[in-house]
C-alpha cells in the first residue's frame, strides 16, 4: 500500500508555499526544491496507476493539479529507449528522480538563433533533482538512461503543465511548434487539443 501521507504532506507544504507570498519564480524554486528532494528520497508513495509504462511512448500521469493552477505534480514514466523531443515548459519546474535514471541535455540559442546543446548531458539518479525555468534555462531533451527497464521521475511545475501551450523545436532549424501535452491517464479527451 502506498504511503499516501508522504504525498499529502508534500502537497500541503506546496500549497502553503504558493500561498505565503508572491508568485516569484526564484522564491518558489528555492522553496520547492527541498520539498521535492524530500519527496523523492523515498520510493514508497507513488500509486501503482501512476507508475504505468507504455511501449508506445513515455507517459505523463497527473498526480495533482492545484485548483487555481498555481502548480501541478506529474509522474513521468519512461520505457526503455524513450525520450522527449526538444521542448520547453514556459513555467518553472523541478524534476526529481524517483526510480531508475534519466538523462537531460539542455539547449540554448546560438548567435545565429539556432538551437545548440548547452553544457554536458546530465544524469539524474534516485533522490537527485534538477530545475528548469524561462530564467535559468527552459529548453531540453530528456531520455531514459536505462536501456532495459522503466525509469520514473516526478515533475513539479508552476502551472497546470497538461494544458499550458508550450513548444517543441525542430532539431535542424530550431523552429518552434506549439503543443499542449495533456495527460496520459485522462479518460476524457484533452479539451485543449481534442486528443487523449
Amino acid at each position: 500500500m502506498p504511503n499516501v501521507r508522504r504525498l499529502l504532506e508534500f502537497l500541503s507544504a506546496m500549497t502553503r508555499l504558493v500561498e505565503s507570498g508572491p508568485a516569484d519564480e526564484a522564491r518558489l524554486l528555492d522553496g520547492a526544491a527541498p520539498l521535492m528532494k524530500a519527496l523523492v528520497a523515498h520510493d514508497d508513495w507513488l500509486p501503482e496507476f501512476s507508475a504505468r509504462a507504455s511501449t508506445e511512448r513515455y507517459q505523463q500521469h497527473l498526480l495533482y493539479g492545484d485548483p487555481l493552477d498555481r502548480f501541478s505534480l506529474v509522474s513521468f514514466v519512461w520505457g526503455p529507449g524513450q525520450k522527449t523531443p526538444i521542448h520547453d515548459h514556459t513555467v518553472w519546474g523541478i524534476i526529481g528522480m524517483l526510480r531508475g535514471s534519466e538523462c537531460a541535455q539542455r539547449y540554448a540559442r546560438d548567435g545565429d538563433g539556432r538551437l545548440a546543446p548547452s553544457g554536458l548531458e546530465t544524469t539524474l539518479l534516485p533522490g537527485d533533482i534538477d530545475k528548469v525555468s524561462p530564467t535559468i534555462g527552459d529548453i531540453h531533451v530528456v531520455r531514459n538512461a536505462l536501456p532495459d527497464r522503466v525509469s520514473i521521475s516526478i515533475h513539479l511545475y508552476g502551472g497546470n503543465i497538461g494544458r499550458i501551450v508550450r513548444h517543441s523545436f525542430d532539431p535542424a532549424t530550431g523552429e518552434a511548434r506549439n503543443f499542449v501535452s495533456g495527460y496520459s491517464d485522462s479518460p476524457l479527451p484533452n479539451p485543449w487539443t481534442g486528443t487523449r
